[in-house]
This record gives C-alpha cells, sequence and structure tokens, in this order.
C-alpha cells in the first residue's frame, strides 16, 4: 500500500484546518487588533471547564479498559517528563523555561489532531480506547499541567493552592460526582455546557493563530529541535515499548501509541501564557512539531496497520 494517500489524508483532514483556523487568528491579531491574553483567558477560564465535564460524563468506557489506558496515559506523560529534564539538563534553563520545555514535551495533542487520525487509520474501535486516552490526558493536563505551570515563578505553596483556583478542576470534580451518583445531567444545563465545549478547540486554534502572529524566530533553535525529536520520536518508541510492557494488542495498542505521538498540544501555549513560562518557546515547539508530525505519523502508522 503507498504511504501517499496516508500522507495527503492525514494532511488535509487533521493538518490543514488546523492552520486554517489559526490562520484567521494571526489575521485577526495582526490586522483587527485581537488581543491574545483575553482570548486566552475566556479559554482557560470558561471554556476548558465545560469540555472537560463534558468528555468525562459522556465517556463509556468499563472500568477494566479505562484503567488499563488511563494507566498507560499516566505512564507516558511521566516518562516523558523525567526524559525530558534530563535531556534539557545540559542547558541549565532557568525555572519558567525549564517549566515551558516540560510542559510542551509531556503534553500531546490527543484530542482534535490524535481522535481524528486514530478513526481514519484504524476505525472506531479504536477510537473508543483513543477517547479514554483523551480523557485522562485532558485530567493531566488540568492538574499535573497546571501545577508545573503555577510553579514557574510562584513558590511550592502558591503552585499548589493556584491549582483549586483552576476552574478546569471543578469541572472534572463535578463529572466525576455525576458519573459516581448516577446523576442524570438536566437539558438545560448540559445543552449550554456542550456548546461552550464544542468551542473550546477551534478557540485555540484562534489563540495559536494569535500567539504565532507575535513569534520571532527563536532564541534557542537547539533547544526547540530537541522539544521535537523528544515529541516526535522519543514518544512513539516510548509508545511501543510501554504497550508491550502492559499487554496492549489490536485497537488498543494501535490507539495508544498514535495518541502518544501526536506533536506538542495546542493547550500547553494556553497554559503557557496565562501563567508566563515561556510562551514563545512553547508556541514554537507546538508550531514546529505540528508541521513536521505528517512525516513520523505516516511511517508509524504504516507500522501499526502492518502489525495487527
Amino acid at each position: 500500500m503507498s504511504l501517499f494517500p496516508i500522507f495527503f489524508s492525514i494532511f488535509a483532514s487533521d493538518i490543514l484546518p488546523i492552520f486554517i483556523v489559526a490562520g484567521v487568528g494571526f489575521l485577526l491579531a495582526r490586522f483587527a487588533g485581537a488581543g491574545v491574553t483575553t482570548l486566552s483567558r475566556v479559554v482557560f477560564n470558561t471554556l476548558t471547564p465545560c469540555l472537560a465535564f463534558s468528555l468525562l460524563v459522556n465517556s463509556k468506557m468499563t472500568g477494566a479498559q479505562f484503567g488499563q489506558m488511563a494507566l498507560f496515559c499516566v505512564l507516558v506523560a511521566g516518562s516523558m517528563g523525567l526524559a525530558a529534564r534530563v535531556a534539557v539538563a545540559p542547558f541549565k534553563l532557568p525555572r519558567p523555561e525549564l517549566v515551558g520545555f516540560l510542559l510542551a514535551v509531556m503534553f500531546s495533542n490527543n484530542g482534535n489532531y490524535g481522535l481524528p487520525v486514530v478513526l481514519f487509520a484504524f476505525g472506531t474501535e479504536a477510537l473508543s480506547y483513543a477517547a479514554v486516552y483523551f480523557v485522562v490526558s485532558s485530567v493531566l493536563v488540568y492538574t499535573v499541567g497546571v501545577f508545573l505551570a503555577a510553579t514557574g515563578r510562584r513558590s511550592l505553596r502558591r503552585a499548589v493552592a493556584g491549582i483549586f483556583h483552576v476552574p478546569a478542576i471543578y469541572g472534572v470534580i463535578g463529572a466525576a460526582l455525576v458519573v459516581w451518583l448516577h446523576v442524570e445531567v438536566p437539558l438545560p444545563v448540559m445543552r449550554p455546557v456542550q456548546l461552550l465545549a464544542d468551542a473550546t478547540l477551534p478557540m485555540m486554534m484562534l489563540v495559536l493563530g494569535m500567539q504565532l502572529e507575535r513569534v520571532s524566530v527563536p532564541e534557542r533553535p537547539a533547544l526547540i529541535a530537541l522539544a521535537v525529536t523528544l515529541s516526535l520520536v522519543a514518544a512513539p518508541c516510548l509508545a511501543l515499548a510501554l504497550s508491550w510492557a502492559l499487554g496492549l494488542t489490536g485497537a488498543a495498542r494501535q490507539a495508544a501509541i498514535v495518541e502518544a505521538s501526536m506533536p506538542a498540544a495546542v493547550v500547553t501555549t494556553i497554559l503557557a501564557l496565562e501563567f508566563d513560562v515561556a510562551p514563545s518557546f512553547v508556541t514554537s515547539v507546538v508550531f514546529a512539531s505540528t508541521i513536521l508530525s505528517p512525516f513520523t505519523l505516516t511511517a508509524l502508522i504504516a507500522y501499526l496497520q502492518g502489525t495487527r
């Protein structure tokens, strides 16, 4: 099977739409004077808690399946954080830049990019596993990710306190209570929550474009190259090893590996901007890893399809 149709489909379905929406954000910032800080705060404080709530409430995986995929996701994030910390040690970065580097490497764009790729390559069964990975990753972003971002310019005590000032945490808590108590959310409540959740990813794309408008030539291209290499090369290798260690097979293995191998998450640009931890650097990593990801993903998908 030729790799070109796979490459073209991934680009047309998953990368081009991102850059079209980001391009709108770029134009808004360049010609309409739109402020990225205000929009990012709308996303951070209003839209993301609705997205977290919606994802968790609508998840339909069994406990065992959820647990296995959740463990895989946690191990990937933790291992990538450790690998990033070791790899970046020679650079002796100040705390804010170190935190930005860790955020960019630990969290992948496994939602608006990863889910469509999994569906395209492996079908609906794999998509159900990918959705669980995305839910768990979202929880990690708004707990571990927020904690890391908060420590960039704050004391440990203020960082811990800062977690509880993030609205997405309460979206997760609310969803957990709904699922645990088997409560049906009233339609007048669920509909506006879902509308706001649906708006989250496009708004993140706009924020990305608006941040790209402010990006200049990176001061540390070698550091960006290192972060991109970890995201697109080291992460797939780690995911292959962990999937074997955990005994993942079939659709679960395919979904887990692809989700872990996505480029840097757009949401990290929101966190970096909100907590002022090297937002320009993080945006550059997201941009570069997204541009280069079709090459690594095409090879990975071809391999996984050949080892079903």
